[in-house]
Order: C-alpha cells, then sequence, then structure tokens
C-alpha cells in the first residue's frame, strides 16, 4: 500500500472505505485504486486548489462570529447503489409518515384519540404553534424540504438520528461540492458512475410551484430570507439564482387585502410561494413575535385564506421535536401500516420518575440532548465530559426532564479524511435532502456528508466547527448486453445440383410505349440530315434553343 495509507487504524467503529487494513469494500474499489499510487504531498496540493476554488467562490459558513470558508475534505465518500437503495426508501417513509402526522395534528387529532401519542407531547413543544390550526396546504404539503440525519453504527447498519422538517440547511454545500471535486479530481469522476446532484434547484422550484395557491396557473415564487448576516445566506442567494426566483427580505414584501406582493422598481408584484428560510418566530409578527422585523406581518392570515402558500409549512418544528422522534418508528406503522426501514438510535424518554432516576445515575454513561437543539448545541456526551458538566446536567434534567432525551453512544462511522497531508479516520454522518411535490417523496442522490475534523470529535455539525466531503451515489451497472435469441424458421438450403444447366432467358420487359411510336414516326418520315436533325432530336417538340 502507497504511503498515503500507511499508518491508517481502523477502529471498533465501522470504517466507510475499509473492511480490514489495506482492503478496501466494493463501492470503494475504483477510489482507492485512483488515490493509492498519490503521495501525499500531491493529494495535499490539490487540496489547496480545492480550498482556493471555495475562496474564490465565495462559499462560506459563519463559524464562531466570523465568516469563513467552508472546509471541504478531498476524498470522497462512496455509497454502493444497493445501500442507497434502502436509504431512499427509508428517507421517504419517514417524510411521508411525518406529513401524515403534522395533518392530523393540526386537523383532526385522531393519533391522540387513537392514543398513539400522547396529546401533551405536543401541546407541550415549543414548536407547537396554535395559529397553524386548520390550515390546509392547497396541494396537502408542509414538508416541502426535509433533511433526515443519518448516522452509521458499528454493525454497518444506517440509523435515523434526528429529522429536519423546517428548514434544513446544507443542500448548497452538496451542489457546490460536486462541481469544485470535478474541477480538481476530473479523472476519478471518469472511473465511476456517480449520480448527479445538479437537478435538485429544478425538483424544488417544481415541488414549489405545485403547491400554488388553487387556480394559479403561473405562480410567482419566493425565497425568503432573514439578511446577508445569516449564517446560511450563501446558500439562500445560490438556491434563488439556481432556481431563477426572487431573493427579498421581509421588508421586501407586503401583505394587504390578504394577498402577499413584493416590492418591485415596476410596483408590486403578487407573491404566491414563499420559500421561507426564517424560524416560524420571526416570520410573522401578527401571530409571533411582534418585535420581528425580518418576516412579513398578515403572511399567515394570507395562507389561512389561500391566498398564498408557506413553504415549510408553519409548526412543523413539533414533529422533528427529538421527544417526539422517539414515537416516529410508531407513527409509521400507524399511519402507513408499514415496518420502518430505517431504526431509530437507542432513545429514552424521560416522561417517567423511574427512568429519570435511571438516567441520571447513568448521566456518564449516555448522550443528553435537549430536545428543540440544533446544530449541536447543548449536547453533553457523558462519557467524555467531566464531573462539573455532569452535575450541572443533572440539575437542569431533573427540573425539567421534558427537555430532554438521553441515548446511548453511537460509535460513528469512520471515513478517509486528509488531516495534514496524511489520510486519517474521521467521524462522519450524512444528511439526505428529500423534495415532496404532492405527488412523489424524491431523495437527492448523496446528500451532505458531515464530517468532525477534529481527532475523536464525535460532533460533526458544521455550526460545531465541523466539514464536509462529496458524497457519491454509484449508479447500479449498466445491463449486459444479451444476444439477441434466433427465430424459429425453416432453412432451405441448396447445392450446385439443384441449378439448370443452362441459364434462363433474360425478360425484356414491357415495350417502351414512347420509344415505338419514335421509331414508327421516324421510319414515315425518313431519316433525318445534319446537324438540324441533331437539334430536333435533343430539343423535341415545341422546344426552344438558345
Amino acid at each position: 500500500m502507497a504511503d498515503l495509507f500507511d499508518g491508517y487504524s481502523l477502529g471498533q467503529q465501522w470504517d466507510e472505505m475499509f473492511s480490514a487494513p489495506g482492503q478496501p469494500r466494493s463501492p470503494y474499489t475504483g477510489l482507492f485504486s485512483s488515490l493509492q499510487p498519490m503521495s501525499g504531498e500531491e493529494l495535499a496540493a490539490r487540496a489547496d486548489v480545492l480550498s482556493q476554488t471555495y475562496r474564490d467562490a465565495g462559499v462560506t459558513f459563519a463559524h464562531a462570529g466570523e465568516e469563513q470558508p467552508f472546509p471541504l475534505d478531498i476524498v470522497p465518500r462512496v455509497i454502493g447503489h444497493e445501500e442507497w437503495a434502502v436509504i431512499e426508501r427509508g428517507v421517504a417513509q419517514r417524510v411521508r409518515a411525518l406529513e401524515a402526522f403534522l395533518a392530523d395534528v393540526y386537523g383532526a387529532g385522531e393519533v391522540f384519540a387513537d392514543r398513539v401519542v400522547p396529546r401533551s407531547v405536543v401541546t407541550t413543544s415549543a414548536h407547537f404553534h396554535r395559529a397553524a390550526h386548520g390550515l390546509v396546504p392547497p396541494n396537502g404539503v408542509r414538508v416541502h424540504v426535509s433533511g433526515i440525519d443519518l448516522v452509521r453504527d458499528e454493525a454497518g447498519d444506517f440509523r435515523v438520528l434526528e429529522d429536519n422538517l423546517r428548514s434544513p440547511s446544507g443542500v448548497s454545500y452538496v451542489i457546490t461540492n460536486r462541481a469544485a471535486m470535478s474541477s480538481v479530481l476530473p479523472e476519478l469522476f471518469g472511473d465511476h458512475r456517480v449520480q448527479p446532484v445538479a437537478e435538485y434547484p429544478g425538483r424544488l422550484l417544481a415541488a414549489l410551484k405545485a403547491s400554488a395557491p388553487t387556480g394559479v396557473v403561473d405562480p410567482t415564487v419566493v425565497l425568503l430570507t432573514p439578511g446577508v448576516y445569516n449564517s446560511a445566506y450563501f446558500e439562500h442567494a445560490l438556491l434563488a439564482r439556481q432556481m431563477g426566483v426572487e431573493l427579498v427580505e421581509g421588508r421586501d414584501l407586503v401583505c394587504s387585502g390578504g394577498q402577499v406582493s413584493m416590492r418591485t422598481t415596476d410596483g408590486q408584484q403578487r407573491v404566491d410561494v414563499i420559500y421561507r428560510r426564517i424560524d416560524d418566530e420571526f416570520l410573522d409578527p401578527v401571530h409571533f413575535r411582534s418585535d420581528s422585523v425580518i418576516g412579513c406581518a398578515g403572511v399567515v392570515n394570507a395562507a389561512r385564506a389561500g391566498r398564498v402558500t408557506i413553504a415549510n409549512a408553519v409548526g412543523n418544528g413539533v414533529a422533528d421535536d427529538k421527544l417526539l422522534y422517539t414515537w416516529v418508528p410508531d407513527l409509521i406503522r400507524y399511519h402507513l401500516g408499514e415496518e420502518p426501514i430505517l431504526k431509530n438510535a437507542d432513545t429514552y424518554r424521560l416522561d417517567e420518575p423511574d427512568t429519570v432516576e435511571w438516567v441520571l445515575a447513568s448521566l456518564d454513561q449516555l448522550v443528553l440532548k435537549p430536545v428543540d437543539g440544533s446544530g449541536g448545541k447543548g449536547i453533553v456526551i457523558g462519557p467524555r465530559a467531566d464531573q462539573r458538566t455532569l452535575e450541572e446536567l443533572a440539575v437542569k434534567v431533573r427540573a425539567s426532564p421534558r427537555d430532554w432525551i438521553a441515548q446511548k453512544p453511537i460509535g460513528l462511522s469512520t471515513s478517509p479524511t486528509l488531516i495534514n497531508g496524511r489520510i486519517a479516520p474521521r467521524h462522519v454522518d450524512l444528511r439526505p435532502f428529500a423534495v415532496n411535490d404532492g405527488t412523489d417523496v424524491w431523495v437527492l442522490p448523496g446528500g451532505l456528508t458531515r464530517v468532525a475534523l477534529p481527532e475523536g470529535e464525535l460532533v460533526v455539525n458544521s455550526s460545531q466547527g465541523g466539514g464536509s466531503k462529496d458524497t457519491w451515489v454509484i449508479s447500479p451497472p449498466r445491463p449486459s448486453l444479451e444476444p439477441v435469441p434466433e427465430h424459429d424458421v425453416t432453412r432451405i438450403e441448396f447445392t450446385t445440383a439443384d441449378l439448370p444447366a443452362e441459364p434462363p432467358a433474360q425478360d425484356p420487359g414491357p415495350p417502351n410505349d414512347n420509344a415505338l411510336a419514335q421509331s414508327q414516326q421516324q421510319q414515315q418520315a425518313g431519316p433525318l440530315q445534319g446537324p438540324a436533325a441533331s437539334r430536333r432530336v435533343a430539343g423535341g417538340r415545341g422546344s426552344s434553343q438558345c
């Protein structure tokens, strides 16, 4: 094995590339063969070009209050087509079940009457909004875009870590990662049949237009952003540009008479669909925070009147609350009548005193997560926490058990990552993105692989300093060309003995009437002489010569 992989150590966690030292897994065979001859210096030089490409393109993410280039590792993650088919079906199944749950929560509430989920779990959620009750989207879709976070456990099985149904971010990096990688390592793409990711903006735009209010033929779609100081503003601008829609802020919108319009140089223009990247609390000061200046007053009333569609819908956060997450397998069985394709991580609800006491006694062996947290904030990994942190955590959990869930630690899988000119294992997760147009749930091939860059770190979130990898989903092999079966026909064979001794006489064919009439006229007029005769024969009757 070349120096590039020398010293690459395999731990107890599942490694994405290697099943044993120097033995790549099947989807990685081609990538390993391409990378193996490279030196660490050569790969590091290409990584520098990759980083410069990102800086030149302005691909950034706000971290610790500063706008920084988004770290992209040069070694891609590869997923085989059979494994991806399971992920694709599992993500789509989960989205359909959560869609049905949201429709029921803000509608009839049968899931409570049938005692599948306690009503208190929903009503005590910080993201349950009564303003959304009875608000039915035009095509029934509330989760237009979702990001389902997956990790691979020690056995190599994918498990769902959490659901993101409000404003999942990161898809812009999927698109830009692919563009940058194909320019820096084009030879790798020539050896692999990697499924494309560039069709995401078109799929998203089609889903947004499909959700337009009833009767709107050519809907106007806008992307609502909090502004340039938002950590994901790069993504907002990229998606708006690639979808060909206006990127607007709250001050660009006005709601009057139940109709939302945007201010333009030609006057106000009607808006039919708002793809908002603003949290519920700041979206409409009439119903939520009255001090918000980044939303649009009256937009929720316009949605209730059927004059505008808000994507994703208001109140979706109740379905990605981490406490509700523990009931999702039951919701799949209840709403779809199916068994979950993707399992949850082993999780404990702190809704019973005995469970709370057991968790408090085992804090050093568990991972505690706040139910309404995001971006990795507030997570305490017990086996790595100091005594003071655990004591402070115990006070918080005892004071408000509903605000926490406990999980058994999962040994997140590792993936080869370029660190200081050498390849080393680093922990990764995966966020596939799904788009629901009301007819089909389409899952973007690959999604965003996030990687924890510090050695041993388990928190991979970009907001916590993590990086990303280009995620390759390999297409199935082309079907082999099978020989066309011969038809059952009767064959007649001849030999020279079957041929006649003399060839048959040639049939002269039917007589030429015009030639025969011309011959008779010549015989009556006598032979023609000299050049005049030539001209008459050549020109024919009625012809003229110059």
